[in-house]
């Protein structure tokens, strides 16, 4: 029996990257460079750790952001072992998400000696596992500036270690930020009082939204801060209609973004699927570069 395959290929022209028409690439359409948070994926590596990552790589991301740091090991595997894994996969370790917030004792002293510590081994594991960058995902909210200014100076601290191991330190907002504390915005007050030598922002879009907030303004307004993006919606990527990634998309330049990273905290469907949906919404748009890193 002979089988007669007829292949049509549509050309669209989107205005936005949140239009719900279904955009077809040929297949030999490059890929893109985007990583993959893998909390994401967070129940399904607790079970198939192996499979999971084999996953990740074959639906087409390109590196992942870990979130499971712990005593020197990444999943319970050893740094070697970890950036081993993934890189069998396809893909290369790019991030991770960790941190140690002060102590009272610590904060209202002024003494970072025994996060220092911390972060010697931190930074050591860090590096062997062959990453690029070290975020913190969140912090305690502050009661005073005063407590954030020495939140900001501790990062600074944090951002020189990671500096001389030849990576970099930044910080990854939810929505609290966006609340003030006397009388200035908590994530204005830290960019502007940490050194952009040492100190980078990891901007969750979708965040930025749900406090209010336009994240084209935050790119204009502190140029080149933003090294890496959180890409997210309220589920899938594209699902809601109310991050706006098309204006995003438009304006990475003056953030200076160098990656995006996608992160799904809840679903529409199982972790995987929803997980494939959004890289493939970034795929198909358009405005997503291939790379931001060239």
């Amino acid at each position: 029996m002979k089988k007669v395959l007829i292949f049509s290929v549509f050309c669209l022209v989107l205005a936005s990257c949140n239009s719900k028409v279904e955009v077809k690439y040929t297949p030999d359409g490059q890929k893109k460079d985007i990583a993959l948070q893998l909390y994401s994926l967070r129940d399904d590596i607790k079970t198939d750790y192996a499979g999971t990552i084999k996953k990740a790589g074959e639906m087409g991301y390109t590196a992942v952001e870990a979130a499971n740091y712990d005593s020197g090991k990444f999943y319970g595997k050893t740094p070697e072992e970890f950036k081993a894994d993934i890189e069998a996969a396809g893909m290369k370790v790019l991030s991770s998400h960790t941190g140690k917030s002060l102590s009272d004792e610590a904060l209202a002293k002024k003494d970072f000696t025994e996060n220092m510590q911390w972060w010697d081994e931190a930074i050591k594991a860090h590096k062997a596992a062959g990453m690029q960058y070290i975020v913190t995902p969140s912090m305690p909210t502050p009661k005073t500036l005063a407590d954030l200014q020495t939140y900001c100076e501790y990062y600074n601290e944090v951002g020189k270690k990671c500096k001389e191991a030849g990576m970099k330190f930044g910080y990854h907002n939810h929505s609290f930020e966006f609340n003030k504390i006397e009388d200035k915005v908590f994530y204005d007050y830290m960019i502007e009082n940490t050194n952009p030598e040492y100190v980078f922002f990891e901007m969750d879009v979708y965040w930025v939204v749900r406090g209010q907030n336009s994240p084209v303004d935050y790119f204009n307004k502190y140029k080149n801060r933003f090294e890496i993006l959180h890409i997210k919606d309220n589920k899938e990527l594209g699902q809601s209609g109310m991050v706006g990634f098309d204006a995003i998309f438009n304006n990475t330049d003056a953030a200076g973004v160098k990656h995006l990273v996608v992160e799904v905290e809840q679903y529409n469907f199982t972790p995987a699927e929803s997980v494939q949906k959004s890289l493939e919404y970034l795929q198909k748009c358009p405005l997503v570069k291939t790379s931001y890193s060239n």
